[in-house]
């Protein structure tokens, strides 16, 4: 490595989620010969991304997650601007010229499509988008049309467990949590009373954890309803559930639920369907031509090797909304290759690639828009960390910044009127919103500790109020 340069390194991070919050903070642990001089972007005013605004309220996993990223941004080492939107706030250009190097961690928030007849109707929707609006995003809408009593979600991962889970438990259970008002008043006022989750292959083949499966156990006045001829094993499903004690775990527990057949007369059920995949969303008739009325699903048979094929059966489903949760896609990033197939920045181990495949210098990718909205928490520190090293190895090429000194981004963003917001901000709106659950709770009639503000505005007056004066 060539001697250390008299500056800093100007590192931009471009998404304050999980993925850039681990790969600053990473950069800052790195067994390296330079100083580093970080600057953590967000389009939102507040940080943490996915933690904020993609995972259920009542999930218990998200307290010790937030914890860990407040820990890291707390040292005051990296510096958070919020509110600002790469493409229009800042460009390339622009970061090129104020950085040695950007890494992007822009995540995945829309919904993998799903290309069956029906799929625009209207009842059907993207699972991403309505947990974006339960977990009080600023860009969406405030209402939600729960209308239905029947639903469908189609998907086996842990995004379709909570969006079941959502769908069907009872509003004033969720008040605990940090619901958002509006969030629970639509909620409230659902007719839902049964809610069907599919999956095309087996019990041994399903992509959520045991935590996820656990917690639909949890909730009060809800039945759990399972068939016994979804459980079918083949030889790669009884290799699977002995060999990985994840699997066996769910799969015991699934099968203790269909043998104890939890009928208590529930005002609401939870259905769990396997080995059936979707064929077509069903349309009404007459004036509701254009609405969702029903899901044909097509009855699946293991393959031998864990994989399914079609027996030709089809159920059809009396449903008036189904939720596609197949996964997410990334977006777009403005000037950089992207992958329109897989959702992701053109990037081999982290390192941006051009429409040629040459490494563009000084450019670096980590976390879904990475690799894809695949894996957990865990999987994200070591995908940082590979990008890292990438950088590391990069690191003579690297000293490239015109305008390297902190206070030129400020400048620059204030010339340009953009409504920045920072981690001073950050904590007073953190504290604000504290304060709103204590209003909550001396209300009644259960204790909250959080109650989230949802309007962009109202966040970033908050937050700018913190900082500004």
């Amino acid at each position: 490595m060539s001697a250390a340069p008299s500056r800093p390194l100007r590192l931009a991070i471009v998404g304050a989620g999980p993925a850039g919050v681990y790969t600053a903070d990473l950069l800052t642990k790195a067994e390296r010969e330079f100083e580093v001089s970080i600057d953590l972007f967000d389009r939102y005013p507040a940080p943490y991304g996915l933690i904020r605004y993609g995972v259920a309220p009542d999930h218990p996993r998200i307290k010790g997650i937030v914890k860990a990223l407040h820990k890291v941004m707390d040292r005051g080492d990296i510096r958070f601007l919020g509110g600002v939107d790469f493409g229009t706030d800042l460009t390339l250009e622009d970061l090129r010229r104020h950085y040695d190097a950007v890494v992007f961690s822009t995540g995945a928030i829309l919904d993998a499509p799903l290309d069956i007849p029906g799929a625009d109707l209207d009842g059907s929707f993207g699972a991403a988008d309505f947990v974006s609006w339960y977990d009080g995003h600023p860009d969406v809408p405030r209402e939600w049309p729960l209308n239905a009593r029947e639903i469908a979600v189609i998907g086996n991962g842990n995004v379709a467990l909570d969006v079941a889970r959502m769908l069907s438990k009872h509003a004033d259970d969720l008040l605990v949590t940090e619901i958002p008002d509006n969030v629970y008043q639509g909620l409230k006022a659902s007719p839902v009373t049964d809610v069907h989750v599919f999956g095309r292959r087996g019990p041994a083949q399903v992509k959520f954890t045991p935590l996820e499966l656990r917690e639909l156990a949890h909730s009060r006045d809800v039945d759990i309803v399972l068939y016994p001829e979804d459980f079918e094993f083949d030889a790669a499903s009884e290799e699977a559930a002995s060999t990985n004690n994840q699997i066996k775990t769910m799969v015991n527990t699934l099968t203790n639920w269909l043998v104890e057949e939890q009928d208590t007369g529930a005002s609401r059920r939870l259905h769990l369907h396997f080995l059936q995949a979707p064929v077509e969303i069903l349309p009404g008739e007459g004036e509701q031509s254009g609405e969702v009325a029903g899901l044909r699903m097509e009855r699946m048979e293991l393959d031998g090797t864990g994989g399914v094929t079609g027996t030709g059966e089809m159920i059809d489903y009396p449903v008036q909304a189904v939720y596609r949760a197949i996964g997410y896609f990334g977006s777009p990033v403005p000037g950089v290759a992207f992958d329109e197939r897989r959702g992701v920045i053109v990037n081999e181990a982290g390192r941006v690639l051009d429409e040629s495949g040459q490494h563009v210098p000084g450019l670096y990718a980590s976390g879904w828009i990475k690799r894809g909205p695949v894996g957990l928490i865990g999987h994200t520190k070591g995908d940082a960390l590979e990008t890292i090293g990438c950088m590391l190895e990069d690191e003579p090429n690297l000293w490239t910044a015109q305008v390297p000194d902190e206070q030129s981004v400020i400048d620059l963003l204030e010339q340009r009127g953009v409504e920045y917001t920072t981690w001073e901000g950050w904590l007073a709106l953190d504290a604000h919103e504290l304060s709103l659950g204590q209003q909550a709770t001396a209300a009644g009639p259960v204790e909250r500790e959080r109650v989230k503000v949802v309007p962009r505005e109202e966040m970033t007056r908050i937050s700018r109020e913190a900082h500004s004066g």
